[in-house]
Protein backbone atom coordinates (compact mmCIF):
# COMPACT_ATOMS: atom_id res chain seq x y z
CA UNK A 1 0.00 0.00 0.00
CA UNK A 2 1.15 3.12 -0.98
CA UNK A 3 1.84 5.87 2.18
CA UNK A 4 1.26 9.13 2.53
CA UNK A 5 4.84 10.37 1.47
CA UNK A 6 5.11 7.93 -1.41
CA UNK A 7 1.67 9.30 -2.91
CA UNK A 8 2.72 12.71 -2.66
CA UNK A 9 5.94 11.87 -3.97
CA UNK A 10 4.38 10.55 -6.78
CA UNK A 11 2.47 13.64 -7.58
CA UNK A 12 5.52 15.74 -7.04
CA UNK A 13 7.58 13.34 -9.89
CA UNK A 14 4.45 13.80 -11.82
CA UNK A 15 4.80 17.79 -11.92
CA UNK A 16 7.92 17.70 -14.08
CA UNK A 17 11.08 16.05 -13.35
CA UNK A 18 13.08 19.20 -13.69
CA UNK A 19 15.09 20.34 -11.09
CA UNK A 20 15.23 24.20 -11.08
CA UNK A 21 12.54 24.75 -14.43
CA UNK A 22 9.07 25.59 -15.81
CA UNK A 23 7.72 25.17 -18.57
CA UNK A 24 8.35 27.51 -21.35
CA UNK A 25 6.83 31.11 -21.07
CA UNK A 26 4.26 30.19 -23.71
CA UNK A 27 2.45 27.44 -21.79
CA UNK A 28 3.01 29.74 -18.78
CA UNK A 29 1.28 32.06 -20.19
CA UNK A 30 -1.77 30.08 -21.37
CA UNK A 31 -2.31 29.27 -17.57
CA UNK A 32 -3.14 32.46 -16.54
CA UNK A 33 -7.00 33.93 -16.32
CA UNK A 34 -7.80 36.67 -18.27
CA UNK A 35 -11.30 37.97 -17.03
CA UNK A 36 -9.74 39.48 -13.75
CA UNK A 37 -7.28 41.95 -13.81
CA UNK A 38 -4.31 41.20 -11.49
CA UNK A 39 -3.33 43.52 -8.98
CA UNK A 40 -0.07 42.24 -7.02
CA UNK A 41 0.47 43.41 -3.09
CA UNK A 42 4.04 44.41 -2.09
CA UNK A 43 5.18 43.95 1.33
CA UNK A 44 8.72 45.21 2.75
CA UNK A 45 10.61 42.61 5.03
CA UNK A 46 12.55 44.74 7.50
CA UNK A 47 15.70 42.31 7.01
CA UNK A 48 16.70 44.45 4.12
CA UNK A 49 17.93 46.73 6.10
CA UNK A 50 18.19 45.33 9.37
CA UNK A 51 21.70 46.74 10.50
CA UNK A 52 20.79 50.40 10.24
CA UNK A 53 18.39 49.84 13.18
CA UNK A 54 16.10 52.42 11.74
CA UNK A 55 13.37 53.31 14.14
CA UNK A 56 9.81 51.37 12.75
CA UNK A 57 8.18 54.95 12.46
CA UNK A 58 10.93 56.39 10.03
CA UNK A 59 10.15 52.25 8.36
CA UNK A 60 7.01 52.56 8.03
CA UNK A 61 6.65 56.30 7.17
CA UNK A 62 8.90 55.34 4.26
CA UNK A 63 7.04 52.04 3.04
CA UNK A 64 3.98 54.79 2.65
CA UNK A 65 5.89 57.28 0.63
CA UNK A 66 7.44 54.74 -1.68
CA UNK A 67 6.03 54.64 -5.14
CA UNK A 68 6.58 53.13 -8.41
CA UNK A 69 4.07 54.24 -11.14
CA UNK A 70 0.54 52.96 -10.03
CA UNK A 71 1.81 50.61 -7.25
CA UNK A 72 3.22 50.93 -3.51
CA UNK A 73 3.74 49.18 -0.69
CA UNK A 74 0.94 47.51 1.00
CA UNK A 75 2.34 45.27 3.65
CA UNK A 76 5.45 45.43 5.85
CA UNK A 77 6.72 42.48 8.09
CA UNK A 78 9.04 43.12 10.47
CA UNK A 79 11.48 41.09 13.14
CA UNK A 80 10.18 40.64 16.54
CA UNK A 81 13.20 42.25 18.13
CA UNK A 82 12.61 45.74 16.24
CA UNK A 83 8.98 45.94 18.08
CA UNK A 84 10.62 45.19 21.19
CA UNK A 85 12.52 47.97 20.66
CA UNK A 86 9.77 49.89 19.95
CA UNK A 87 7.80 49.21 22.57
CA UNK A 88 10.53 49.44 25.22
CA UNK A 89 12.01 53.22 24.06
CA UNK A 90 8.17 54.28 24.98
CA UNK A 91 5.84 52.87 22.42
CA UNK A 92 2.81 50.83 22.90
CA UNK A 93 0.88 48.52 20.85
CA UNK A 94 -1.90 50.38 20.33
CA UNK A 95 0.28 52.80 18.82
CA UNK A 96 2.41 51.22 16.20
CA UNK A 97 -1.32 49.82 15.52
CA UNK A 98 -2.65 53.36 14.59
CA UNK A 99 1.12 53.96 12.75
CA UNK A 100 -0.18 51.04 10.22
CA UNK A 101 -3.67 52.19 10.15
CA UNK A 102 -2.72 55.57 9.61
CA UNK A 103 -0.26 54.94 6.76
CA UNK A 104 -2.35 52.11 4.80
CA UNK A 105 -0.35 49.52 5.87
CA UNK A 106 -0.94 45.75 6.52
CA UNK A 107 0.98 43.76 9.12
CA UNK A 108 1.81 41.21 6.40
CA UNK A 109 3.83 38.71 8.96
CA UNK A 110 5.86 39.12 12.04
CA UNK A 111 9.93 37.38 11.86
CA UNK A 112 10.19 35.47 15.42
CA UNK A 113 11.86 32.31 16.11
CA UNK A 114 9.77 29.78 18.57
CA UNK A 115 11.08 26.31 18.17
CA UNK A 116 8.23 24.68 17.78
CA UNK A 117 9.53 21.00 16.02
CA UNK A 118 12.30 20.42 18.90
CA UNK A 119 12.67 16.67 19.57
CA UNK A 120 12.78 17.89 23.40
CA UNK A 121 9.51 18.20 24.60
CA UNK A 122 10.85 20.78 27.56
CA UNK A 123 12.27 22.63 24.52
CA UNK A 124 8.80 22.64 22.83
CA UNK A 125 6.54 23.49 25.57
CA UNK A 126 8.77 26.55 25.42
CA UNK A 127 8.56 27.07 22.06
CA UNK A 128 4.57 26.83 22.03
CA UNK A 129 4.65 29.36 25.25
CA UNK A 130 7.07 31.75 23.06
CA UNK A 131 4.65 31.26 19.78
CA UNK A 132 1.66 32.03 21.69
CA UNK A 133 2.91 35.56 23.04
CA UNK A 134 4.12 36.34 19.86
CA UNK A 135 0.58 35.58 17.81
CA UNK A 136 -0.79 37.94 20.72
CA UNK A 137 0.90 40.68 19.16
CA UNK A 138 0.14 39.91 16.28
CA UNK A 139 -3.32 39.90 16.55
CA UNK A 140 -3.56 43.07 18.50
CA UNK A 141 -1.69 45.00 15.44
CA UNK A 142 -3.87 43.72 13.37
CA UNK A 143 -2.05 40.70 11.41
CA UNK A 144 -3.27 37.30 10.56
CA UNK A 145 -0.12 35.42 10.11
CA UNK A 146 3.39 34.96 11.42
CA UNK A 147 6.37 33.27 9.84
CA UNK A 148 6.92 29.11 11.22
CA UNK A 149 10.63 28.22 9.76
CA UNK A 150 12.63 25.09 11.13
CA UNK A 151 14.17 27.48 13.86
CA UNK A 152 16.25 25.06 16.31
CA UNK A 153 15.93 22.31 14.20
CA UNK A 154 18.19 23.84 11.19
CA UNK A 155 21.83 23.12 11.68
CA UNK A 156 23.73 20.71 9.33
CA UNK A 157 24.02 18.46 12.56
CA UNK A 158 21.16 17.98 13.64
CA UNK A 159 19.26 14.91 13.08
CA UNK A 160 16.39 14.24 10.21
CA UNK A 161 13.30 14.49 11.80
CA UNK A 162 10.67 12.40 10.98
CA UNK A 163 8.18 13.99 8.48
CA UNK A 164 5.20 12.74 10.48
CA UNK A 165 6.90 13.83 13.68
CA UNK A 166 7.01 17.57 12.28
CA UNK A 167 3.58 17.20 10.95
CA UNK A 168 2.19 16.32 14.42
CA UNK A 169 4.28 19.47 16.10
CA UNK A 170 3.50 22.06 13.77
CA UNK A 171 -0.31 21.02 13.89
CA UNK A 172 -0.12 21.77 17.78
CA UNK A 173 1.31 25.03 16.42
CA UNK A 174 -1.29 25.44 14.12
CA UNK A 175 -3.70 25.01 17.32
CA UNK A 176 -2.07 27.72 19.28
CA UNK A 177 -3.17 30.35 16.14
CA UNK A 178 -6.21 28.83 16.26
CA UNK A 179 -6.59 30.00 19.90
CA UNK A 180 -4.99 33.24 18.98
CA UNK A 181 -6.49 33.86 15.65
CA UNK A 182 -3.65 34.16 13.93
CA UNK A 183 -1.66 31.38 11.32
CA UNK A 184 1.82 30.60 11.48
CA UNK A 185 2.76 30.13 8.05
CA UNK A 186 5.12 26.80 7.89
CA UNK A 187 8.73 28.26 6.10
CA UNK A 188 10.77 26.19 4.03
CA UNK A 189 14.51 26.86 4.73
CA UNK A 190 17.18 25.62 1.83
CA UNK A 191 19.86 25.63 4.18
CA UNK A 192 17.88 23.70 6.71
CA UNK A 193 18.63 19.94 7.82
CA UNK A 194 14.69 19.70 8.37
CA UNK A 195 12.31 21.10 5.90
CA UNK A 196 14.57 22.48 3.60
CA UNK A 197 12.90 21.07 0.34
CA UNK A 198 9.38 22.12 -0.87
CA UNK A 199 8.14 18.89 -1.06
CA UNK A 200 9.05 18.28 2.46
CA UNK A 201 6.51 21.04 3.65
CA UNK A 202 4.07 20.06 1.79
CA UNK A 203 4.20 16.88 2.85
CA UNK A 204 4.06 18.52 6.58
CA UNK A 205 1.47 20.20 5.52
CA UNK A 206 -1.02 17.77 4.25
CA UNK A 207 -0.45 15.78 7.10
CA UNK A 208 -0.85 17.84 10.43
CA UNK A 209 -4.69 17.50 9.94
CA UNK A 210 -5.48 21.12 9.18
CA UNK A 211 -5.50 23.94 7.16
CA UNK A 212 -1.89 25.06 6.98
CA UNK A 213 -0.49 28.37 5.45
CA UNK A 214 2.69 28.37 3.27
CA UNK A 215 5.24 30.87 2.91
CA UNK A 216 7.92 30.35 0.39
CA UNK A 217 10.56 32.06 -0.67
CA UNK A 218 12.88 31.81 -4.33
CA UNK A 219 16.34 31.90 -2.66
CA UNK A 220 15.31 29.27 -0.34
CA UNK A 221 13.67 26.94 -2.94
CA UNK A 222 16.90 27.45 -5.24
CA UNK A 223 18.80 26.77 -1.60
CA UNK A 224 17.30 23.39 -1.34
CA UNK A 225 17.36 22.19 -4.71
CA UNK A 226 13.39 21.89 -4.98
CA UNK A 227 11.58 21.24 -8.30
CA UNK A 228 9.96 24.88 -8.97
CA UNK A 229 7.33 22.33 -10.83
CA UNK A 230 5.93 21.54 -7.40
CA UNK A 231 4.53 25.15 -6.82
CA UNK A 232 1.69 24.40 -9.66
CA UNK A 233 0.41 21.49 -6.90
CA UNK A 234 -0.28 24.92 -4.12
CA UNK A 235 -3.60 26.71 -4.69
CA UNK A 236 -2.88 30.66 -4.16
CA UNK A 237 -4.83 30.46 -0.82
CA UNK A 238 -2.55 28.53 0.98
CA UNK A 239 0.01 31.46 0.62
CA UNK A 240 -1.01 34.58 3.07
CA UNK A 241 2.85 35.99 1.55
CA UNK A 242 6.16 34.77 0.13
CA UNK A 243 9.10 36.18 0.43
CA UNK A 244 10.45 37.70 -2.87
CA UNK A 245 14.36 37.93 -3.92
CA UNK A 246 17.07 36.94 -6.69
CA UNK A 247 20.10 34.56 -7.37
CA UNK A 248 23.64 35.64 -8.66
CA UNK A 249 25.29 33.31 -11.24
CA UNK A 250 28.36 32.85 -9.03
CA UNK A 251 29.11 31.13 -6.21
CA UNK A 252 27.82 27.86 -6.61
CA UNK A 253 24.48 26.93 -4.92
CA UNK A 254 26.62 24.82 -1.92
CA UNK A 255 28.76 28.37 -1.16
CA UNK A 256 25.18 30.14 -1.04
CA UNK A 257 23.84 32.03 2.29
CA UNK A 258 21.74 34.22 2.89
CA UNK A 259 23.86 37.36 2.11
CA UNK A 260 24.11 36.69 -1.65
CA UNK A 261 20.57 37.20 -1.98
CA UNK A 262 19.84 40.62 -5.08
CA UNK A 263 16.93 42.25 -5.81
CA UNK A 264 14.44 40.46 -7.89
CA UNK A 265 15.23 40.51 -11.66
CA UNK A 266 18.99 41.33 -11.29
CA UNK A 267 19.43 37.25 -11.05
CA UNK A 268 19.48 34.44 -12.44
CA UNK A 269 16.27 32.88 -10.65
CA UNK A 270 13.54 32.50 -13.58
CA UNK A 271 11.24 34.91 -11.63
CA UNK A 272 8.47 35.28 -14.36
CA UNK A 273 8.22 31.36 -14.24
CA UNK A 274 7.56 31.79 -10.61
CA UNK A 275 4.97 34.63 -10.62
CA UNK A 276 3.30 33.40 -13.69
CA UNK A 277 3.26 29.85 -11.57
CA UNK A 278 1.66 31.62 -8.52
CA UNK A 279 -0.94 33.86 -10.03
CA UNK A 280 -2.25 31.28 -12.38
CA UNK A 281 -2.86 29.33 -9.29
CA UNK A 282 -4.95 32.08 -7.78
CA UNK A 283 -2.76 33.71 -5.39
CA UNK A 284 -3.66 36.70 -3.76
CA UNK A 285 -1.53 37.19 -1.16
CA UNK A 286 1.62 39.60 -0.38
CA UNK A 287 5.25 39.77 -2.70
CA UNK A 288 7.44 40.41 0.34
CA UNK A 289 11.13 41.90 -0.39
CA UNK A 290 13.40 39.83 1.69
CA UNK A 291 17.20 40.05 1.26
CA UNK A 292 20.08 40.38 3.62
CA UNK A 293 22.32 42.13 1.07
CA UNK A 294 25.73 43.29 2.96
CA UNK A 295 25.84 46.13 -0.12
CA UNK A 296 22.62 47.16 0.30
CA UNK A 297 22.54 46.87 4.17
CA UNK A 298 25.41 49.81 3.03
CA UNK A 299 22.62 52.03 1.84
CA UNK A 300 20.86 54.23 2.92
CA UNK A 301 17.32 52.89 3.76
CA UNK A 302 14.75 54.88 2.34
CA UNK A 303 17.35 54.05 -0.96
CA UNK A 304 16.77 50.49 -0.68
CA UNK A 305 12.85 50.43 0.24
CA UNK A 306 12.54 52.63 -2.99
CA UNK A 307 14.44 50.50 -5.09
CA UNK A 308 13.28 47.39 -3.82
CA UNK A 309 9.67 48.80 -5.00
CA UNK A 310 10.92 49.81 -8.15
CA UNK A 311 12.22 46.08 -8.39
CA UNK A 312 9.47 44.16 -7.48
CA UNK A 313 7.13 46.06 -9.61
CA UNK A 314 9.00 45.33 -13.08
CA UNK A 315 9.76 41.63 -12.15
CA UNK A 316 5.90 41.64 -12.00
CA UNK A 317 5.24 43.50 -15.11
CA UNK A 318 8.34 41.60 -16.92
CA UNK A 319 6.42 38.06 -16.20
CA UNK A 320 3.48 39.84 -18.19
CA UNK A 321 0.76 38.91 -16.02
CA UNK A 322 -2.49 40.23 -16.65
Amino acid sequence: MMNRRDLLSTSLLAAGASTLGLSDNSAKASMLTESTPVVPTFCFNTACIRPSKTPLPHVIASLAKAKSGDFGYVGIEPWLDEIQTYLDTGGTVADLKKLLDDNNLKLTSLIAFANWGSDNETERTKGLEEARKTLNLVARLGGNNIAAPPAGISKTDHRKIELDALAERYGKLLEVGKEEGVAPMLEVWGHSSNLSKLCEVLYVASACGQPAPLLLDVYHLYKGGSDLNGLKLITGNMMPAFHVNDLPTKPPREDWNDSIRVYPGDGNADMAGVLQTLYANGFQGALSLELFNRDYWKQIPDQVIQTGLDKMVASFQAAGIK
